[in-house]
């Protein structure tokens, strides 16, 4: 058969038309290198360039290209005898510039993506989908790839382009709806958007990469061409402890920290990652906290949404700092014994234009119902956890922060309205699911799915879900029905004892219950005890003004609260400034008040936070069996006359520990306790202690208990931790 002659591969018009305006349904048949019979020719769309010749990498010129149309569209006979990629030299009067041509690399995604992305078992989608910068077919570039299924073009744009969605529209790969192109020449810290055309043709607001590891800084939406962290990691004996540790029988006393308002700079910008690396760490280890738990840190537009309306899940957010800048973050806790756990939402995410919402122009990451899809309390969309892709985008993003930032846990935000299909909406405003019920099974499979795949790739990690129901099971093995959570938030306990304690104490006799009922299913989970930030916003008030009495009373009854607290079993978790009894409520535009720690009686409750840390660390029997029923026994459960409360807390082959709260202003002499054992108990922690700032009431250090009880002076309301010394 006789070689097709180049001139019969003339582009026709038609084609060249839809070119122009954006609108070819495959840009990649047309354009870049394609075959005449048994030569090539190439194709570009360059505008404003009257001139326009064709290179090879090696920087051999192989053929001068004709304009076809004068809006910028070349083609033209090249001399080389493989298919090889291409650059072209345009040129005008201003001058010449030099165009590397994605229209002739191959594409970077293979079969195998396409298997396991149909089948939504992907767990690298962080290496493939996105803006990643590398060396393909001979040049230097970035592939860049995007789920779209229902578009009719996605194009790449950015500075690169003169944001021209026309330059660089993408190929379709038909099986799994992605699309993908490697530019050459696009460099690291390039800014860019996908221009969607909707499966109609309109035009939708510009979007954001869903796997940008990098954004702007807000106001501004774009995403930021980056490579993972090059970060050499000094933290392997950290790791190395955690993952072979039982967190459960672990002290575990989590810092919780806004990073944006921990401190502030005068001129009211944020601190970067390695300013809060040489002033945060350092302070969290002096307080003897174990970890450090920040609010969600991915990029989000709206300051006033804490993070929990997060666009960009990727990306570590922008106000502080690159990326690798968090990474050494880590890197510097880890190697100072800190854990570091990160607040995640895959609950629902923010409608900003820019964002998931509508992304290709169908509710692709959303349900489309808004009685599924739309949660009425954030006015937020939520997130369509029975499509496949979906749950592997989700279930990617939790193994990215554990691989890539080393973090040590992931604290899932608002997993009761993920569990349940009418959260907080009313009859009709729901759909059941398949069985009639309210339960969402599909969020259930994720949560089940996203567990298990975490602690298979990171079994160094914790999950925490913040779970304010009583589904059942919420930290047990999925293998044993649960949701594969290593903790769960005791809501139940903070509600109860802060209620508890903004009673006055002469009328705590009649909340008794509000103490002890808490043990009743204190073991039936593994707990974290939270004082979040949830606590102390939106008129709650500080910690210190739910407490009930007047200043002094104030402030014993928070000393009482936190040694009660450290006593109990469970895990530990403060927010930040309430370790110094802030006095205003805490508000992200603005520092925490440091200047407090001026007077005692706020430096006395930080003072009693840092031993509590220290014994809570240094004594098992505080920590041992948090989540163990054998772990603790009620000495006095029922005196709601005097509001006085005794328990032991224990540990296999490790000497106990008695904690007494007397929760009245009243001092007691001679007050008798039941002792689990005869002997000398040391006073480790005596809340009155003149050094926390109270009244310097106590036993003198020590108490002797004899035929099985011990009489105590129980200071006025005091928290005594008593470690048997023999």
């Amino acid at each position: 058969m006789k070689p097709e002659s180049t001139q019969s591969s003339r582009t026709a018009q038609a084609d060249i038309d839809a070119i122009m305006k954006g609108a070819h349904r495959d840009p990649f048949s047309v354009l870049g290198l394609q075959s005449a019979g048994n030569a090539f020719i190439a194709r570009c769309f360059i505008p404003h360039a009257d001139e326009v010749a064709a290179f090879t990498l090696g920087g051999e010129e192989c053929g001068a290209l004709e304009r076809r149309d004068e809006r910028g569209f070349f083609e033209g006979p090249l001399t080389i005898s493989s298919r090889q990629a291409v650059r072209y030299r345009a040129r005008n009067a201003g001058g010449e510039w030099w165009v590397g041509d994605p229209y002739s690399f191959g594409p970077v995604l293979g079969p195998m993506d396409d298997y396991y992305i149909g089948e939504g078992s992907h767990l690298r989608l962080f290496d493939k989908l996105g803006g990643h910068p590398l060396h393909h077919e001979g040049a230097d570039g970035v592939h860049f790839a995007v789920w779209a299924p229902n578009a009719r073009r996605v194009s790449v744009v950015g500075q690169f382009n003169d944001w021209d969605g026309r330059r660089h529209p993408m190929r379709k790969r038909i099986d799994t709806g992605i699309w993908e192109i490697f530019i050459p020449d696009v460099a690291i810290g390039c800014i860019y958007k996908y221009e969607i055309l909707g499966a109609g043709g309109e035009v939708l607001p510009l979007k954001a990469d869903p796997f940008a590891f990098r954004a702007e800084f807000r106001p501004a939406t774009g995403s930021v061409v980056d490579g993972k962290p090059d970060h050499e990691w000094g933290d392997e004996a950290h790791r190395e402890f955690w993952k072979s540790a039982d967190p459960r029988r672990q002290p575990i006393s989590i810092y919780e920290v806004h990073a944006g308002s921990w401190r502030k700079p005068e001129d009211g910008s944020f601190l970067t990652w390695d300013e809060l690396a040489d002033q945060l760490i350092p302070y969290v280890v002096s307080m003897g906290f174990t970890h450090i738990e920040f609010l969600p840190i991915s990029e989000h537009p709206y300051d006033p949404s804490w993070g929990y309306q997060t666009t960009g899940l990727f990306a570590p957010s922008a106000r502080f700092g690159e990326p690798e800048g968090f990474a050494r973050f880590v890197d510097g806790a880890h190697r100072a014994g800190i854990g570091v756990i990160l607040d995640w939402v895959p609950a629902h995410f923010p409608m900003d234009a820019h964002g998931l919402a509508m992304f290709d122009g169908t509710a692709l990451y959303e349900h489309a119902d808004p009685r599924k899809g739309f949660h009425p309390d954030w006015h937020t969309a939520i997130y369509n956890f029975g499509r496949r892709e979906v749950m592997a985008y989700l279930v990617n993003n939790a193994i990215y922060w554990a691989e890539t930032f080393h973090v040590d846990g992931l604290r899932v935000d608002a997993v009761a309205s993920m569990l349940y299909l009418d959260y907080s909406r009313k009859a009709g405003e729901w759909i059941p699911n398949e069985h009639g019920g309210r339960e969402n099974l599909d969020a259930v499979a994720f949560l089940r799915k996203m567990n298990a795949e975490v602690y298979r790739a990171h079994p160094g990690i914790v999950t925490i879900a913040e779970e304010s129901t009583s589904w059942p099971k919420v930290s047990h093995p999925v293998h044993e029905g649960g949701l594969g959570f290593g903790f769960k938030w005791n809501m139940g306990f903070m509600n109860d004892t802060l209620r508890y304690m903004s009673h006055e104490a002469v009328h705590r006799k009649h909340h008794h219950r509000d103490i002890t009922f808490g043990l009743l299913y204190a073991f039936s989970e593994n707990f974290v005890l939270p004082l979040s930030h949830d606590e102390v916003v939106h008129g709650k008030r500080s910690l210190i003004n739910k407490m009930s009495g007047d200043e002094w009373q104030r402030f014993a009854n928070l000393r009482a609260y936190y040694a009660f607290m450290w006593g109990y079993p469970g895990k530990k978790l403060l927010f930040m400034g309430q370790e110094f009894a802030q006095l205003r409520e805490w508000s992200e535009e603005r520092g925490l008040d440091w200047q407090l720690l001026e007077q005692p009686a706020h430096d006395g409750v930080r003072r009693l936070v840092q031993d509590l840390n220290r014994i809570y660390r240094d004594i098992p029997a505080l920590h041992a069996r948090d989540c163990e029923g054998e772990g603790f026994r009620w000495l006095i459960a029922d005196d709601d006359e005097h509001s006085v409360f005794a328990w032991e807390r224990r540990a296999p082959n490790e000497p106990s520990v008695v904690v007494i709260s007397n929760f009245t202003p009243c001092p007691r002499e001679n007050y008798v306790v039941p002792m689990p054992q005869d002997g000398t108990w040391r006073e480790a922690i005596n809340t009155d202690a003149d050094f926390y700032g109270g009244s310097g009431k106590g036993n003198g250090g020590k108490v002797v208990a004899e035929g099985g009880n011990a009489k105590l002076f129980l200071p006025p309301l005091a928290t005594l931790i008593l470690e048997y010394m023999g």
